[in-house]
Order: C-alpha cells, then sequence, then structure tokens
C-alpha cells in the first residue's frame, strides 16, 4: 500500500487558481507556483499558454517560465507546484499531461471548468508514468 501523499494549499492561493482558470474558460491556464524556504505554497506565476491548441493542452511559455523561475529564485523560494486547467475535461491529468511532466519533484495542480459551476482542483505527482493524487487539505494563512 502506498502513502497517501498530503499537502496544504492555503485558501487565499486556491482562490486565486480558481479565480485565473474562471477568467479563461476557453483556454487552459498555466502557471507556477512558489514555496517558501519551508516548503509552504506561497506565490503564484501565471505564465502564458503557448500551445498551438490551448483549449485542449497547455504548454508554458519558456521566456516566460524562465522569468518565473528566476523571481522565484530571487524571493527565496521553490517551485512548489505547475498549475493548469482543463475547460471541458475532468481534474485528472491527461496522456499528455503525462507524457510532458518534466517536474517530478512538483505537484501538477489541475483545475477543471466541467463540473456544473463548481470548479475542481486536484492534485497529482506525475514521475515518468507514475501518477499519484495527493489530498489537498485548505488551509488559512
Amino acid at each position: 500500500m502506498t502513502n497517501t501523499l498530503e499537502i496544504s494549499l492555503p485558501r487565499k492561493l486556491t482562490n486565486q487558481l480558481l479565480h485565473l482558470a474562471q477568467l479563461s474558460p476557453e483556454a487552459e491556464v498555466c502557471g507556477l507556483i512558489g514555496a517558501d524556504a519551508s516548503g509552504k505554497p506561497v506565490a503564484c506565476y501565471p505564465v502564458n499558454n503557448s500551445a498551438a491548441d490551448p483549449k485542449r493542452r497547455f504548454l508554458l511559455d519558456a521566456a516566460e517560465q524562465i522569468a518565473a523561475m528566476k523571481q522565484m529564485r530571487e524571493n527565496g523560494e521553490s517551485l512548489f507546484a505547475i498549475y493548469h486547467s482543463h475547460p471541458d475535461t475532468p481534474a485528472t491529468p491527461s496522456a499528455t499531461d503525462i507524457a510532458e511532466a518534466a517536474y517530478p519533484n512538483a505537484l501538477n495542480l489541475i483545475i477543471s471548468l466541467n463540473t456544473k459551476g463548481v470548479l475542481e482542483m486536484r492534485g497529482f505527482k506525475i514521475d515518468g508514468n507514475s501518477v499519484t493524487e495527493a489530498v489537498l487539505n485548505l488551509i488559512e494563512a
């Protein structure tokens, strides 16, 4: 039996991610989340989606991703998570999400808008073809 992965997310940060997804119902939004020295997620770094078909997949804009990583380092943060939305599909990793996951230590947060007015966000660790869902706990920060 595998250990359950539990992740604490500040409610304010969660609300920010859900809001960003709602602003873009026609295309996947994406970006990075930085964590402070204690590993607590503290900041959201939206990055433009440069995918050829942004309604069905995401591709972090390379220059913006580099700039966000640099800003994280300058703020003393590390990469905590990569987030993106699914406008029309559930909050589970697609085959493309799994194949293109490049940061096995980062959490992958997926926000689904395909839930009858109730946004859904789920988190996954993706390492190669291994996908582990994390239990997300909202905390006041």
